[in-house]
């Protein structure tokens, strides 16, 4: 008999918390099972290994300030998506990051990496750097587990310009696509052709700009790291749009 799975409550642990058909929570998530959802036992998690592995467990008990799980089967449900698309978002203004974090992450996204681009307002110094960075991973959780995700996306640390197309390079060497939606290219048709080409392949990178997009000098530096122009229509989206509307376009074409 499948168990239910709808509505039951999500939670992350390292793999080596899995051992003998049992998992072993501890850390804050324990005060959280305990003392607000009031679990009980015998009540029923949905625990997720960070590889993309997920278990039905049932509570056995809480020891000192652990608590202890019984795996009762392997979850049938697969809510990774079949591409690793990961995300090279130029800094906003603002909190406008935490938006596009959260809702890359519910959208499948993979990684996050976080862009210094010329035209970036938002200077960050290595502090401000670290609490961002923590931040940004803690906000990602959050939505991993909302939307049952079967791993915590990982928030990069802060890359330059030529660091990131560098780093994508790297990642789509073999099989992989770069995308870069810019406003100054108006060809749907070839846009299509480019996506269809990247639904394929298996890893995608997506370069958006912050506030003002890139810069003209920007965009031809991509094409020296094999980027595919792309345009996401005839109108202009805002940095916190532009990133969901291609991720959006993605899982569409890759969910199976």
């Amino acid at each position: 008999m499948r168990v239910r799975e709808v509505g039951m409550h999500h939670f992350f642990v390292d793999q080596n918390a899995i051992e003998d058909g049992k998992v072993t929570i501890c850390g804050l998530d324990v005060n959280h099972i305990k003392n607000v959802l009031r679990i009980k036992q015998g009540e029923e998690l949905r625990i997720s290994d960070g590889t993309g592995r997920d278990y039905i467990c049932s509570l056995l008990s809480y020891e000192d300030e652990k608590a202890v799980l019984n795996i009762v089967c392997e979850s049938e449900e697969r809510t990774e998506p079949a591409r690793k698309f990961y995300l090279f978002q130029g800094l906003p203004k603002a909190d406008k990051m935490e938006l596009i974090i959260q809702k890359a992450v519910e959208l499948g996204v993979y990684e996050i990496v976080p862009v210094s681009t010329s035209r970036c307002v938002v200077k960050l110094d290595d502090k401000k750097k670290e609490s961002k960075i923590k931040r940004w991973q803690a906000i990602s959780e959050s939505a991993a587990k909302q939307s049952k995700r079967g791993i915590i996306p990982k928030v990069h640390d802060v890359l330059s310009y030529k660091e990131a197309l560098t780093y994508a390079k790297e990642l789509t060497g073999f099989d992989g696509t770069v995308l870069i939606p810019y406003e100054n290219f108006k060809d749907m048709k070839e846009t299509r052709e480019v996506l269809d080409m990247a639904a394929k392949t298996a890893n995608i990178c997506v370069f958006i700009g912050p506030e003002g997009g890139f810069s003209e000098s920007e965009v031809d530096l991509s094409l020296d790291y094999f980027a595919k122009r792309i345009s996401l229509g005839k109108r202009i989206l805002r940095t916190e749009t532009a990133g969901l509307a291609i991720l959006s376009i993605l899982m569409y074409l890759t969910e199976e």
